[in-house]
C-alpha cells in the first residue's frame, strides 16, 4: 500500500475542505432565494455564477500554465472565501437582495474558473511520482463524492436551524481552511519557457496542444454527451419516478443507490488491475446508458436502481483514471490550458441537458429523449476505442523539479 506523504495529506485535506464548501453553495443559494424570491430570481443568480465560469475558463487555463499552481488555487480559494463571507453577511443583514447575490455569485463563478484547471497542475506538482497519481486522484475523488453527498444535506440542516447566512459563513470558513493548507506548501513544477508570448498566442498554443491528442478530444466530446444525458436524467428521472415508479421515495432510493455506486467506483479505480486506462474510461462512460434505458422503459425500482448503480460505478471509475491519464499524457507546461477545454465542455453540457429536458419531454414524452441519449452515450464513448492511441497507455515522464 502506498504511503501518503505530508504534502499529499495537505493536498487531500485542502481539496476536501474546498469540495465540501463548493457543495454547500448551490443548496444555500437556492434555499435563500426561493424563500423570498421567485424562480426567475433563482435562475438569474445561478446564471450569474455559471456564465463567468464558462467565459473565463480559457483565461484560467493560461494562468494555470503561467503561474505556480498553488498560488492560483490559493487565490481562487481566498476569493471564494471573501465572496461567501460577504454573501453570509448580506443574508444575515435582512431580506434577500437578488442583485447583490447575483454579483457575489459571479465573483464565485470567476474564482471557480481559475481554480479548476490549476487543480490539475497542483496535483502533478505535489505528487511527483507518476505511479502514485492514480491512487491520489482516487482519494481526491472519494473526498469530492462524499462532499457532494454531505454538502446539500448540511446546507439544508443549517437553513432550518440557523438560516442560510450562517451556511454561507461556514462555506467561507471552509474555503479559508483550504487556503491555509496551501500556504508554504512545497511543490514541484514543470519547466516553463524562458520567453513569454502574449495571452492570445498562449491560448492558441494550448489549443494546438489539445489538437495534438485525438484521444483527448474524442473523450472530451464523448464526456460532453454523457454530461448532457445526465442533465436529462436528473430532470426527467424524478418525474418518471413520481408518475410510474411509486412516488418520490422511489427516486430517493434510486439516487442514493447511484451515489453508493459512484463512491464504490472511485474507491475501486485505484485498486482494479486496469491494463488500458483510456479503454476503461470509455467503457465506464458508456455504462451510463443503462439507467437512461431503465428509466425510459419504466422498469421496476430494483432494476432501475441497479442500472443507476452500475452507471454511476462506471463514472466513479472513470473520474480518477481520466484525471491521471491527462496528467500523464499532457505535457506539464500545457496541462492547465488543455484541462480548461475539458472543464469548459463538462460545465456547459450538463446545464444544457437540464434546460432542454422539460421542453423535449413536453413534445416527445419522457421516454424518447432518454432512449436517444442512451444510444448517443454508448456510441460516442465506445467509438473512442477505435482510436489507435487509446489502445496505447504510455506513462508520461513528469519532467518536474522540486523548488
Amino acid at each position: 500500500m502506498t504511503t501518503m506523504t505530508p504534502r499529499t495529506w495537505r493536498l487531500l485535506t485542502g481539496r476536501t475542505f474546498a469540495s465540501f464548501a463548493t457543495a454547500l453553495i448551490p443548496t444555500t443559494l437556492t434555499l435563500a432565494v426561493v424563500r423570498t424570491g421567485s424562480a426567475g430570481d433563482l435562475g438569474l443568480v445561478l446564471a450569474c455564477e455559471l456564465l463567468p465560469m464558462l467565459l473565463l475558463l480559457p483565461v484560467a487555463g493560461v494562468a494555470a500554465d503561467r503561474f505556480p499552481a498553488q498560488r492560483v488555487v490559493l487565490a481562487a480559494d481566498l476569493v471564494r472565501a471573501a465572496a461567501q463571507f460577504a454573501t453570509g453577511a448580506l443574508l444575515l443583514a435582512g431580506p434577500v437582495r437578488v442583485a447583490e447575490l447575483a454579483a457575489l455569485a459571479a465573483v464565485t463563478g470567476a474564482a471557480v474558473a481559475f481554480g479548476t484547471p490549476s487543480t490539475h497542475t497542483l496535483v502533478v506538482a505535489v505528487v511527483t511520482e507518476p505511479e502514485r497519481l492514480l491512487r491520489v486522484n482516487a482519494r481526491l475523488g472519494v473526498a469530492t463524492g462524499l462532499a457532494q453527498i454531505a454538502g446539500p444535506a448540511s446546507a439544508g440542516a443549517l437553513m432550518l436551524a440557523v438560516g442560510p447566512g450562517w451556511s454561507s459563513l461556514l462555506t467561507g470558513a471552509l474555503f479559508t481552511l483550504s487556503a491555509l493548507t496551501l500556504g508554504g506548501l512545497r511543490t514541484a513544477r514543470a519547466a516553463r519557457p524562458a520567453v513569454r508570448t502574449g495571452f492570445v498566442a498562449e491560448l492558441r498554443e494550448g489549443w494546438a496542444e489539445t489538437r495534438r491528442h485525438p484521444w483527448f478530444l474524442a473523450n472530451v466530446l464523448a464526456h460532453g454527451v454523457w454530461h448532457l444525458a445526465a442533465g436529462l436524467l436528473l430532470t426527467l428521472g424524478p418525474l418518471i419516478a413520481v408518475e410510474s415508479l411509486g412516488g418520490a421515495a422511489s427516486w430517493v432510493i434510486v439516487a442514493q443507490v447511484g451515489t453508493v455506486g459512484m463512491l464504490a467506483g472511485v474507491w475501486a479505480a485505484g485498486r482494479l488491475p486496469v491494463r488500458n486506462p483510456l479503454a476503461s474510461v470509455a467503457v465506464g462512460a458508456a455504462v451510463y446508458a443503462l439507467p437512461l434505458v431503465a428509466l425510459a422503459l419504466r422498469l421496476p425500482v430494483p432494476v432501475t436502481a441497479t442500472a443507476y448503480c452500475l452507471g454511476m460505478f462506471g463514472l466513479g471509475v472513470l473520474s480518477p483514471l481520466w484525471e491521471t491519464e491527462m496528467q500523464r499524457r499532457i505535457p506539464g507546461e500545457a496541462l492547465g490550458r488543455v484541462g480548461s477545454f475539458d472543464a469548459l465542455i463538462s460545465f456547459a453540457s450538463r446545464p444544457l441537458g437540464l434546460a432542454v429536458a422539460a421542453p423535449l419531454a413536453a413534445v416527445t414524452g419522457t421516454a424518447a429523449p432518454l432512449l436517444v441519449a442512451a444510444v448517443l452515450v454508448a456510441a460516442a464513448n465506445l467509438s473512442v476505442l477505435l482510436l489507435p492511441d487509446v489502445r496505447e497507455h504510455p506513462v508520461k515522464e513528469s519532467g518536474l523539479v522540486l523548488r
